[in-house]
């Protein structure tokens, strides 16, 4: 399990990759094409094209294909699932009785 977060924390670990990801939270389910993340982000199509596949693989977006084209939308299930496994160790050092070390 650790693994598959590391994943896709690791997706996310790019200023462009994490740039389109939220221009894609903002879409909402609707998701966007290719074409409307470019103009939105102004990254060259290669290279969007890559960052979407990294995202893709690290769990963080879904695409679907519509006809030619194909339809990118934050996977948001995952994106709680990295949240919830981040935030799960919050303030745990605190619940020894208030102790710390300093």
């Amino acid at each position: 399990m650790l693994a598959e977060m590391a994943q896709g924390f690791a997706a996310m670990g790019a200023d462009s990759r994490l740039q389109v990801l939220r221009v894609l939270v903002r879409a909402g389910g609707a998701g966007l094409t290719v074409g409307d993340i470019q103009d939105r982000t102004g990254i060259a199509p290669s290279t969007l094209a890559h960052h979407l596949k990294v995202l893709a693989a690290g769990g963080v977006v879904e695409q679907e294909k519509q006809g030619r084209q194909v339809i990118n939308r934050a996977h948001y299930e995952r994106l709680r699932e990295l949240a919830d496994f981040i935030l799960s160790e919050c303030c745990a050092d605190l619940e020894d009785g208030g102790k710390t070390d300093g």
